[in-house]
């Protein structure tokens, strides 16, 4: 027997996480997707028989034990998702000043190359990463030991600016610049990222790092096939219109304009703004909205896609991060003449340790203000002036990358280009935000989204609510599902799954 129909809408890794979760909890689920490809953030394109990969490029945490490997086998994933391991010793380069630095995992290869680079370092770096380790394992949720979520959020690592804290343990103007070389897979911020969110990006990957095999929408068929395991369904094509509620709760959402489909309960995985779109109530106060409205996106991203020549470039199994400015901070700030300030270069895995790549990324941030004009147009009909936009840009990019690979531009066979505006269109993400609401210290609660709403059987999830990133966004799937599963049975069954 079902304990309710739950309606959720968007298929990214939120929706669907929520979905798994709650259908093997007795729950009857329909997730409903306006895309015709399911996965957010998890999509991966074709082009001449090479896949690209569009969002999550790369996981941690996902070894035999962690957190990660123990999620994905508690939703029965673990054996569906191919992962291909990175380079322990260097799963992370920085290049800054013309010079490259390893990152390797764990905390005795860390010290010892991070202390060979900086000898004179050596006791902050041990302070640095102890202090790392401890935020990480302050959050019980995070690390499955029970269901409790604001332990590490009452520290003061929420509400001091990653600059602040490393600049306080270490006194090497360069070290810190090499620390925080990966802060594009957080889009950081100067006074303003906290540094919890450093921390627990830090100790994700730290653990362990892989690429998916064949691209990260592997992910979202397996969670799709296991939501239909247990008589769940998922829809593509099926855009919610209108949530539909009565004085007191939501009673279904209206699909397409036009179907109704009842329900219990409603789960959004949408940004927040486009959940409000959907809510025409009196039971959200105008001030609510007015606050969720006003939160700043975080910054957007411009990205080519390599189709590499066959047997040109040898697989890279490591990320690396290029600067041009001599330091990772302030790239987000640019002009057109010293665009871009910086880069995040990697392959994609199409097979398990590949001997030459097919497919690379190369990614730099980008401000919706610099598309804004083509705003409002659908993807393949912008017009020439666009394209020559998206060219003009792509060429300053690969030149900035051949400073650092060379003979790169001879190994590329063809390339294709993203901006803010396709993230925008294919994810409903505000302001084409590569990571959703920007983190930030100076705005205190009021850049944070509750998984709760005033309409009481409305929930919220996905990487606008808690955090983003595999481990973020199931972080809030546990804390949106604990509102009809106590968080401690999920945890316990989690625990349960993996022994």
């Amino acid at each position: 027997m079902h304990k309710g129909k739950v309606v959720i809408i968007g298929s990214g890794l939120g929706g669907l996480t929520c979905g798994t979760v709650l259908a093997k909890n007795g729950y009857d689920i329909t997730i409903l997707e306006q895309g015709h490809q399911i996965g957010g953030c998890l999509q991966c394109f074709n082009r001449h028989g090479v896949t690209f990969e569009t969002g999550m490029h790369f996981i941690g945490s996902a070894a035999e034990g962690q957190t990660i490997h123990r999620l994905m086998r508690y939703l029965e994933i673990d054996d569906k998702v191919m992962l291909s391991p990175l380079d322990a010793d260097g799963y992370n380069v920085i290049a800054i000043d013309g010079k490259r630095y390893k990152v390797p995992m764990g905390r005795q290869a860390f010290l010892r190359q991070m202390g060979d680079y900086f000898p004179h370092q050596k006791e902050n770096l041990r302070r640095y990463y102890d202090l790392v380790k401890n935020i990480a394992d302050a959050s019980t949720l995070h690390s499955l030991r029970k269901a409790e979520t604001q332990e590490v959020l009452q520290t003061e690592y929420l509400l001091r600016s990653v600059n602040d804290v490393i600049d306080s343990i270490i006194t090497d103007r360069l070290l810190v610049d090499v620390l925080v070389g990966d802060l594009p897979l957080y889009a950081a911020e100067k006074d303003k990222t906290p540094f919890a969110t450093h921390a627990f990006i830090m100790d994700f990957y730290n653990q362990s790092a892989f690429r998916i095999v064949g691209g990260s929408d592997n992910i979202a068929k397996a969670l799709v096939a296991t939501v239909e395991k247990y008589g769940g369904e998922v829809k593509a094509g099926r855009k919610v219109t209108r949530i539909v509620c009565d004085d007191r709760r939501a009673v279904g959402v209206e699909v397409n304009g036009k179907d109704y489909v009842p329900c219990d309960y409603v789960i959004s995985d949408a940004h927040p703004k486009r959940t409000l779109e959907m809510l025409d109530t009196t039971l959200i106060r105008p001030a609510f909205r007015k606050r969720v409205n006003s939160i700043r996106p975080g910054i957007g991203g411009f990205s080519i896609y390599l189709h590499f020549k066959e047997g040109t470039t040898p697989y890279m199994n490591y990320n690396y991060f290029g600067y041009n400015s001599g330091t990772p901070w302030g790239c987000e700030d640019y002009t057109d003449n010293d665009w871009p300030k910086g880069f995040l270069y990697m392959h994609l895995c199409h097979e398990p340790q590949p001997g030459y790549a097919k497919a690379g990324i190369v990614l730099s941030y980008m401000k919706m203000s610099d598309v804004e004009r083509w705003k409002g147009t659908r993807v393949g009909h912008r017009g020439d002036e666009y394209e020559a936009f998206k060219r003009m840009r792509a060429e300053k990019l690969i030149n900035s990358l051949a400073e650092h690979f060379p003979n790169i531009r001879e190994c590329i066979e063809a390339y294709y280009t993203s901006t803010p505006l396709t993230y925008l269109d294919y994810t409903g993400t505000e302001g084409g935000a590569m990571y959703g609401n920007a983190k930030d210290i100076t705005l205190g609660v009021a850049s944070r989204v509750s998984h709760r709403l005033r309409v009481p059987n409305v929930l919220q999830t996905g990487q606008n609510i808690n955090s983003h990133g595999m481990l973020g966004v199931m972080v809030g799937t546990i804390v949106t599902c604990s509102e009809f599963i106590p968080a401690d049975m999920i945890i316990r069954q989690v625990i349960e799954a993996s022994r």
